[in-house]
């Protein structure tokens, strides 16, 4: 069994900074895809961002592109966003996703409020 933990959500102004952090305890063995969700009222999760399991590549959604960083720390099962330049339209439930042992896994959601 797997756990999901998110923490590092909160509200912060427009051009503010948060680090989100994600959690994962259990068993954590052949893990094949870790990445960010957000999904805003009324609607769709979408990803924000990914990273592949050696972390040596990131991939981004445009809207997002250049303020984010999503990271890994494999000694301590943590996956990180770190969100810079923060707007408005970024505020949102975050998820975590990772996929492991040929299955999905998602955290339960940190909110982000963004005023502007």
């Amino acid at each position: 069994q797997v756990q999901l933990v998110e923490s590092g959500g909160g509200l912060v102004q427009a051009g503010g900074s948060l680090r989100l952090s994600c959690a994962a305890s259990g068993s954590i063995f052949s893990i094949n895809y870790m990445g960010w969700y957000r999904q805003a009222p009324g609607k769709q999760r979408e990803l924000v961002a990914r990273i592949s399991t050696s972390g040596g590549r990131a991939n981004y959604a445009d809207s997002v592109q250049g303020r984010f960083t999503i990271s890994r720390d494999n000694a301590k099962n943590t996956l990180y966003l770190q969100m810079n330049s923060l707007k408005p339209e970024d505020a949102a439930v975050y998820y975590c996703n990772w996929w492991l042992q040929g299955r999905s896994y998602w955290g339960q959601g940190t909110q982000v409020t963004v005023s502007s």
